[in-house]
């Protein structure tokens, strides 16, 4: 794709002069850090706060660990990404930017590419910080997970939330308006948890990874892996062909 490594280099360089990058990462940092503690101390907090009250609750295992990283990043990064894909497209529009780099030999693959990538580079980074982060101090509250199957388990997160990416980015660049686009992603994050309460239909969803997720961080045989798997990279891949139809039709269409 023509300028594609140029294009992507200087959208790298914008996530990071603009701080999106670093942000992002410090906030799964403090995410990935922070679930195995709250896994670790939440119950005797809630003794403490019961008084004289009796409470009895189970004493925190490896699995509460990865259930409390699994949920907190399942929270978390569907909205880092809506509110980094929002712009992606949208911004260019409207900074009256996109008809100077489209003046120049730039195919809609290669503008489109580097924009996704360079999401997938942010978010992709951010997740191995609070992946690393997660598995320190899991490792040193509970026991070492299985390395491969925690980086399994991570990857499949980060699938779950490029899913989000992949559906704002397409709004992004149907509706060249930041806000609305957020909203798109907020209302597929929405739609996608009641999906998930039918159990059958939730494995096509980026919610369905969880439990093939929680399954290989632990050394355990992964429920609906390929199900979910092969859902959520369908996903991606129909909102990226969608959104080169789209943006393709915009510039170049009659």
């Amino acid at each position: 794709m023509t300028r594609f490594s140029v294009l992507l280099r200087k959208d790298l360089r914008e996530q990071w002069r603009t701080l999106r990058m670093p942000v992002v990462a410090i906030i799964f940092f403090v995410v990935g850090l922070g679930s195995p503690v709250l896994a670790k101390y939440t119950p005797e907090l809630l003794k403490g706060a019961g008084g004289n009250i009796q409470i009895t609750i189970p004493t925190p295992e490896l699995k509460d660990a990865i259930d409390q990283l699994i949920k907190n990043l399942g929270q978390v990064g569907p909205f880092a990404a809506i509110l980094l894909a929002m712009s992606a497209v949208a911004r260019e529009r409207e900074r009256g930017t996109l008809a100077l780099v489209l003046s120049k030999p730039v195919t809609p693959s290669a503008f489109l590419g580097s924009k996704f990538v360079a999401l997938l580079a942010t978010l992709g980074l951010a997740v191995v910080v609070a992946s690393i982060a997660a598995f320190a101090y899991t490792t040193l509250l509970f026991a070492q997970p299985p390395v491969a199957g925690f980086v399994a388990c991570c990857l499949l997160i980060l699938l779950g939330i490029m899913v989000f990416a992949a559906i704002t980015f397409l709004a992004s660049t149907l509706l060249g308006s930041t806000l609305p686009a957020a909203g798109v992603g907020l209302g597929a994050y929405i739609l996608t948890a009641i999906i998930s309460i039918d159990a059958r239909l939730g494995q096509f969803m980026p919610n369905g990874l969880s439990d093939p997720a929680r399954a290989l961080a632990l050394g355990n045989s992964p429920p609906h892996l390929w199900i979910s798997l092969l859902a959520n990279l369908f996903w991606i891949v129909a909102m990226l062909v969608g959104s080169w139809l789209v943006f393709r039709n915009q510039e170049f269409g009659s």
